[in-house]
């Protein structure tokens, strides 16, 4: 059994990788927000503003918990929220059931990339690159903790971001993954 997943702030690009991860290891993918979304039947943001953060990451914390537990022949890449470090037993969780990689962004770079954005609950405030500082100055040390590898997202492509953790997977003795299908090539009509 094996979990990759992948920690960092919001915009990070934890799912937009770990789609291409699963993809290219021929695993499953799993947005670990989606899957709140459903639960809740309604958008993260809008469980935020009805029934608070605290509400929120108890529920994030009983999903991480069910995520992180898959059987011995299967593994799948698993994309969290940004905040998913802040409780002590998700930290445990993914420390010792997943192999977990901090995909790390500056502020500014999140900034960049997150400035239009009106989705996350966190950043709806009147200075978000503060924001984003604030978060990153918080979160920074507890994803270095809970990390086994950290990679620089900066300004690689997703394609590049990939094959450097592929790289650093392969190095480490992670790959292939356990239940792993190999890739299989589009259909033609």
């Amino acid at each position: 059994m094996t979990v990759i997943a992948l920690v960092g702030l919001p915009g990070g690009g934890k799912s937009t990788v770990g789609r291409q991860l699963a993809r290219r290891f021929g695993v499953r993918f799993v947005d670990a927000d989606a899957v709140l979304e459903t639960r809740f039947g309604m958008p993260i943001k809008a469980y935020f503003a009805e029934h608070g953060e605290a509400a929120f990451r108890d529920e994030e914390a009983r999903v991480i918990d069910e995520l992180t537990q898959v059987a011995p022949d299967a593994s799948l890449v698993l994309a969290t929220g940004g905040g998913v470090v802040l409780r002590p037993e998700n930290r445990s969780n993914l420390q010792s059931r997943c192999t977990v990689v901090y995909l790390r962004s500056t502020p500014e770079e999140l900034f960049r990339r997150l400035r239009h954005d009106t989705q996350r609950p966190l950043l709806q405030v009147a200075d978000p690159k503060a924001r984003l500082k604030a978060l990153y100055d918080e979160r920074h040390p507890l994803y270095e903790a809970v990390a086994h590898y950290s990679i620089d997202t900066g300004r690689p492509s997703v394609a590049t971001l990939v094959n450097m953790i592929a790289m650093q997977l392969e190095m480490a003795g992670v790959l292939p993954l356990p239940g792993a299908q190999p890739p299989q090539p589009p259909q033609l009509p």
